[in-house]
């Protein structure tokens, strides 16, 4: 064998393991979000728990708007993150026993559902929407 199809034997090896860890970690850390709590629901089975009891609070304006927000998701992920989202959005509306969903309790789910490198563009998304970020301001690390 010469030194190249080794190099490049070896190269193969080593992205190849890289690429299968990456898909493993993924599929694990899904395989843990549909694991049972204590509750014996899993964190999966709520979010789809809250969506299906106030889908009928949607308005299609709210819809739209939710569309825009996770728009910069990668199309492979958002449906994921439509799913998260959505449930906290839901979680809050019946927490705060509302019935319907309003732009204050979308805005305050999306704050609530997405890590905190995502708030710069909301912030950015709402700046240009003319919409008050005052109230939102506890909620949101700038």
């Amino acid at each position: 064998m010469s030194g190249g199809f080794a190099l490049f034997i070896v190269g193969w090896i080593v992205i190849m393991v890289g690429l299968m860890s990456i898909g493993g970690f993924f599929m694990f850390r899904k395989f843990l979000k549909r694991l049972p709590k204590e509750d014996g629901k899993s964190i999966i089975d709520w979010e789809e728990y809250y969506v299906d009891k106030t889908k009928h609070m949607w308005s299609a304006e709210q819809k739209d708007l939710l569309e825009e927000l996770i728009s910069p998701v990668p199309e492979l992920f958002r449906d994921v993150a439509r799913q998260k989202i959505a449930g906290r959005i839901g979680e809050i509306a019946l927490q705060k026993k509302k019935k319907k969903i309003t732009q204050e309790i979308l805005i305050e789910g999306y704050i609530r559902a997405t890590p905190k490198r995502d708030h710069k563009f909301l912030v950015k998304k709402l700046e240009e929407k003319k919409i008050d970020m005052s109230p939102y301001d506890p909620l949101i690390e700038r």
